[in-house]
């Protein structure tokens, strides 16, 4: 499927600005709300994906690799009477190992990487998150319909396009008390039992 279908099936609207344009950045709002505000993603010429909204600076969306640097090792040399100091490098190195993003050099696969992150992180992962749970997308929406359509519900029950029958417990509970009404109730509060005619 082309990614413009994808983008489409999932609703997702170009907010892209003349000036974004000219420096290679796509930004899209999905129509899932959060905070009170649709979320907005954008991929940049830089190699970034990134959310625009919900934080002071654009978060960074591009998976983590591990990143090694090092620094040279220092030791603090004071004068004789504590006022200054100097520092004198050891010879050795300290190592820190941290994290940096990957960049997404190829358009496509930038793009095709924001539609998969955002299909995971914000319409499956987040969808009881939805505001007023008005939306469903449209894919989820037609199997839903092939779904039902093979099925027919009545009275606490439902039957398939093939005759079986499938009755909830608790409706085959209370089937089977309309049948054989009981003649009385035991209740027990605080222990006491009481029986109820």
């Amino acid at each position: 499927m082309k990614l413009e279908e994808q983008m489409n099936l999932l609703q997702m609207k170009e907010i892209t600005t003349e000036r974004q344009k000219k420096n290679g950045t796509r930004i899209f709002q999905l129509p899932i709300k959060k905070y009170g505000q649709y979320i907005e993603v954008g991929s940049f010429e830089s190699g970034y994906v990134r959310r625009m909204n919900g934080c002071y600076t654009p978060y960074q969306l591009n998976k983590c690799e591990p990143h090694v640097e090092y620094y040279k090792d220092y030791k603090t040399i004071w004068n004789k009477d504590h006022s200054d100091y100097t520092q004198k490098f050891t010879g050795k190195y300290n190592r820190y190992v941290g994290k940096r993003r990957i960049k997404i050099m190829s358009t496509r696969k930038r793009l095709q990487y924001l539609i998969d992150y955002c299909l995971k992180n914000y319409y499956i992962n987040q969808a009881n998150m939805i505001e007023d749970g008005k939306f469903v997308p449209k894919w989820k929406h037609e199997y839903e319909m092939k779904r039902a359509s093979k099925f027919t519900w009545s009275g606490g029950q439902v039957t398939s396009d093939t005759g079986e029958i499938y009755v909830h417990e608790q409706h085959a509970y209370w089937n089977k008390w309309q049948e054989d009404k009981p003649s009385s109730v035991e209740i027990i509060i605080d222990g006491h039992r009481y029986k109820v005619k």
